[in-house]
């Protein structure tokens, strides 16, 4: 297996895309198959399902002979790839001849030193999980920044985040004891966005695993949201050519007594 990764906004999509997977979980398991690359697995409390695909085209190089699943620590794995300098080529790679170890090395034709990892493999047990097909209540896309900095400032406020969607608009609202803080978003502000006809949904959510989803706005310029009643939250990151970051929460349940 060999896989390299030159052009430099995808460098900072994958760099980003573990970044965001190390706040997650601490081991990270990879398939590696003929045609992609793809990651399942869930946070350590089991909330939070994250569903990754990068599809062969997207990498400059991508030799995969046969399908294969290696695992290992996901915030080692983000420290070397970060370290990595403007005209460093990333390269992932495994050796016949050491099969308890992930190869990386970080490659410059001019500017830099390069560069050469050797990450321990670990034992790790996942049982895929099958995601259905939904059709959502609403869905909405909203610029990436805009979103990470409206949660990254609710984080203050409160410990859920309550949705609250309508035909002509969308609310945030998050509160605790230290206040509470309301954003209305006009729906043409949004850069797409659908709703059940005659419908209003009121959910709410952990707060704290949105920010997760929400760390950093590197993914891509635009975030998706798709959120039904009966049905776990959809964030989902275009990564470019087909490929994408997709997480799944299930809304928490209000006490109506």
């Amino acid at each position: 297996m060999r896989l390299v990764i030159s052009n430099k906004q995808k460098k900072d999509i994958f760099v980003a895309l573990f970044q965001t997977l190390k706040n997650c979980t601490n081991i990270v398991s990879i398939n590696f198959e003929v045609g992609r690359m793809y990651i399942q697995g869930m946070d350590k409390s089991h909330v939070c399902l994250f569903d990754v695909v990068l599809l062969s085209s997207w990498f400059q190089e991508y030799e995969v002979a046969q399908g294969f699943t290696i695992s290992f620590d996901s915030s080692i794995f983000f420290t070397i790839i970060n370290s990595k300098q403007e005209t460093n080529d990333i390269i992932i790679k495994n050796n016949e001849d050491d099969t308890d170890n992930l190869f990386v090395e970080l490659i410059s034709s001019k500017g830099s030193f390069n560069k050469f990892f050797k990450i321990p493999l670990v034992e790790y047990e996942y049982e895929m999980m099958c995601i259905p097909p939904v059709d959502y209540d609403a869905d909405f896309s909203i610029y990436s920044k805009q979103i990470c900095e409206i949660v990254s400032q609710m984080m203050v406020f409160g410990a859920d985040i309550q949705i609250n969607c309508s035909e002509t608009k969308i609310d945030l609202v998050t509160n605790g004891v230290t206040g509470e803080m309301l954003v209305t978003i006009p729906i043409e502000d949004l850069t797409q966005y659908s709703i059940v006809e005659g419908q209003e949904i009121q959910l709410s959510y952990s707060l704290s695993y949105i920010h997760k989803m929400c760390l950093t706005n590197k993914l891509s310029n635009e975030i998706d949201f798709c959120i039904s009643e009966n049905s776990p939250m959809k964030l989902k990151y275009d990564l470019q050519d087909g490929s994408h970051l997709e997480f799944y929460i299930a809304p928490k349940i209000t006490d109506t007594d």
